[in-house]
């Protein structure tokens, strides 16, 4: 009787052990399928949706975990909504990828415009400020301290300008465009500062 119960356990052991095998595979294929398809959208995911990227890794590496303890009916059970966070996070990042594309399309049209009108812009006010540096009389409404504060702010956006130039060479007109519109605000507020008329 006990020689039976002992050949019965062995039985059920193996029965079990088969059936853990059987269920690695099929575990085994669904992370390698998982990981492919985040694979496949890493590098959009990391530069447009990195937050949503670092929740699925954490998803990813948690079944991971579990299929190393061996834990293969959970990995079987979680493994759908991974899939489903990763589909999410390809549509998102596709989604960013579209704006981003967008926004530069138009930063650079605008960029043709910008490119021609700033350096008139701050040809002008140079020559306003120099003018007024050897005048002995400054006209109404400007003083010596606004022609100094006009000096820096002139160069405050002669650096923002050759940064606005620089990054549209390297073909990031949304960023040039950013940089452009912070040195005619400078300008701007310089040309009002000397009594000069923008447009």
């Amino acid at each position: 009787m006990k020689k039976q119960s002992v050949w019965l356990l062995a039985a059920m052991m193996a029965v079990l052990l088969v059936g853990c095998a059987n269920n690695k595979a099929p575990a085994q294929q669904a992370i390698a399928g998982a990981e492919s398809a985040l694979n496949a959208v890493r590098d959009a995911a990391t530069k447009y949706a990195p937050d949503q990227l670092q929740t699925v890794d954490a998803q990813l590496a948690q079944i991971k975990d579990q299929f190393n303890r061996g834990d293969y009916k959970s990995v079987m059970a979680n493994i759908p909504a991974l899939n489903s966070a990763i589909s999410t996070l390809k549509d998102t990042a596709s989604a960013k990828q579209s704006e981003a594309q967008e926004a530069m399309a138009k930063a650079k049209d605008a960029w043709g415009g910008v490119s021609s009108d700033m350096p008139k812009m701050v040809a002008a006010i140079q020559s306003r400020v120099d003018t007024l540096a050897k005048s002995r009389h400054l006209p109404k409404g400007v003083t010596k301290e606004s022609l100094d504060q006009a000096k820096s702010g002139l160069d405050t956006m002669k650096t923002a300008w050759s940064d606005a130039q620089t990054a549209a060479s390297g073909g990031d007109y949304t960023t040039a465009m950013s940089k452009a519109q912070a040195a005619k605000d400078q300008g701007e507020q310089i040309m009002h500062s000397l009594g000069m008329t923008s447009g």
